[in-house]
Order: C-alpha cells, then sequence, then structure tokens
C-alpha cells in the first residue's frame, strides 16, 4: 500500500528536516574544518566549501596528526575516560542503593527524607562548588582523581529515576526471595538491579556525559597537567600560541566521538529509562 503524502506530512518532515540541520550544521562544520588546512578555513568560510573537507585526502588527518604532536590529547582523552567511567559506575552503584531503601525499605522519616531530597533538585549546583571544595580541600584529595569522582556521584535525580523503577516492581517478589532465605543484599544484587538495566543504562550514560563535560570542578581541583581532563585541555589548548582554528576543531572532534558512541550502543536503554518503562518485569 503506497503511503498517502499529506500536505501536514510534508510540512512535518520539512520542520523536522530544518531542525535536524540546525543541530548537525555546527558539528559538520566542526568536523570538515578538521579535515582541511587552516587557511581553507578562513577562506571558505562564507561558501558551501565551509561544509566540505579538503579535496585532497592527505589533509584529512594531517591536522589530527599536528595537534597530538603538539599535546597530550592521548593522556587527556585517557583520562576524561577513566573519570566518565569511574563516576558512572559509582553513581550507579551508589544511587541504585538509595532508591531501592527509598522504594523498598520502611525506616523513620523516609518521606521528609525523600522530600528534602527531591528539594535539592531546584539548588544549582554551582552554588555548592565552593563548599564541595572546602571538604575536598579539608580531605586532602586536591589534586587527586577522586576529587574528581566522588563529591558529585550521588545525585537527587538518579535516586528519584532508580526509585520509580524498584517502585514498579512487586513486592511479593521481593517477599517470596525472603521465604527463599535470601539477604537484603542478595535481593538488591541478583534479583532488583538486572530488573533495572533500562534505568542503570540511563544514568550510566547520563553520569558519563555529566562527567565527560564537567569543566569547572576538574579545574578546580586539579593543577597538574597530566591529570587534566579534555574538557580543562580543550582550554589549555585554546589558549596556547599559535592557537590554530583547524587543530581545535580536530581537538572538540575527538571529544565529541566518544559520546556519540556511548549514546549509539545505549540509546535503546536511555528512551525506556527516561520513559519510565522498562522495569525488566515480563
Amino acid at each position: 500500500m503506497k503511503r498517502k503524502w499529506k500536505a501536514t506530512t510534508i510540512l512535518e518532515y520539512f520542520l523536522l528536516f530544518l531542525l535536524a540541520a540546525l543541530f548537525l550544521f555546527p558539528m559538520i562544520w566542526m568536523i570538515v574544518s578538521s579535515m582541511k588546512p587552516e587557511a581553507d578555513v578562513f577562506n571558505q568560510l562564507t561558501s558551501f566549501k565551509a561544509f566540505l573537507p579538503s579535496f585532497n585526502p592527505a589533509n584529512w588527518f594531517k591536522t589530527y596528526e599536528e595537534v597530538i604532536s603538539r599535546f597530550s590529547v592521548g593522556t587527556y582523552l585517557l583520562n576524561s575516560i577513566f573519570y566518565g567511567l569511574t563516576f558512572a559506575a559509582g553513581s550507579i552503584i551508589v544511587n541504585s542503593l538509595a532508591g531501592f531503601a527509598f522504594a523498598k525499605i520502611n525506616f523513620s522519616g523516609k518521606k521528609i527524607i525523600f522530600g528534602s531530597l527531591l528539594a535539592l533538585l531546584i539548588i544549582p549546583m554551582e552554588t555548592l562548588l565552593i563548599s564541595q571544595f572546602t571538604v575536598v580541600n579539608a580531605l586532602g584529595l586536591v589534586n587527586t582523581h577522586l576529587a574528581v569522582i566522588l563529591p558529585a556521584m550521588a545525585s537527587a535525580f538518579n535516586i528519584y529515576l532508580f526509585r520509580n523503577f524498584f517502585i514498579a516492581i512487586p513486592d511479593e517478589i521481593i517477599e517470596s526471595a525472603k521465604i527463599d532465605g535470601a539477604s537484603i543484599y542478595a535481593i538488591f544484587f541478583k534479583i532488583m538491579l538486572p530488573m533495572a538495566k533500562p534505568a542503570i543504562a540511563t544514568v550510566g550514560v547520563l553520569s558519563f556525559i555529566n562527567s565527560w563535560n564537567d569543566y569547572i570542578w576538574p579545574l578546580m581541583v586539579l593543577t597538574d597537567k597530566s591529570k587534566f581532563s579534555m574538557q580543562v585541555a580543550i582550554t589549555t589548548i585554546n589558549t596556547t600560541q599559535p592557537v590554530l582554528i583547524n587543530q581545535v576543531m580536530a581537538v572538540l572532534t575527538i571529544s565529541t566521538i566518544p559520546l556519540i558512541i556511548i549514546y549509539i550502543v545505549a540509546q535503546k536503554y536511555i528512551l525506556q529509562g527516561l520513559g519510565g518503562s522498562g522495569t525488566g518485569i515480563k
């Protein structure tokens, strides 16, 4: 059966195309600018060639070789991957445990504590940076990897997300496990957590992205350049003379690739997690 194209359908697809182009054009320009000499970036800025790479394939990866030889891009990239993966793993464990407690364990003051936790969502995190730095400094963690990872590991939003998933799981499952002699830890790790795969994927990906894109906090707690994340290193590259726009675009492209890969891999679970579905119960 042939699909009938109505005027409203055509308009809808046209508007979606414009919206997609609005988001994709800056990324396309960034990528192709990293694949041409710096002079071509400026000379072609006002023509359609601005969205085309160099016509000489030998120039496509030359910029990447130059920027990697000038700066320790590999070290910065590995640092960001380490920060992102450990932060994501820690966020999953910490927030899932808290969400499980709020969803399935009865204790005094639970509603008051959970309400206070939700109230934290309206407080900008930037207002807490000085307090966090004071605590980190008092613990002697300044200029360490732990200083970047630990402070923001617990998140009110992630706890709320896990709580909603665990509430959707019937209490009868937990009661049956208790009758079979399972401990509370076994119930959590062997029953509850595997059922929350969409929430795990959502929290893991969002935590990785937040860690990857974080700039202010690593800049505050790190002084050793060998421990810099990609975002902090990009600022250093942007201010180191000579500043070459094609090399800046190359570094930005490198920093974007891991986020795209992770989103493509976990896209299905992210949509389920943010949509509040997919508890794993069949």
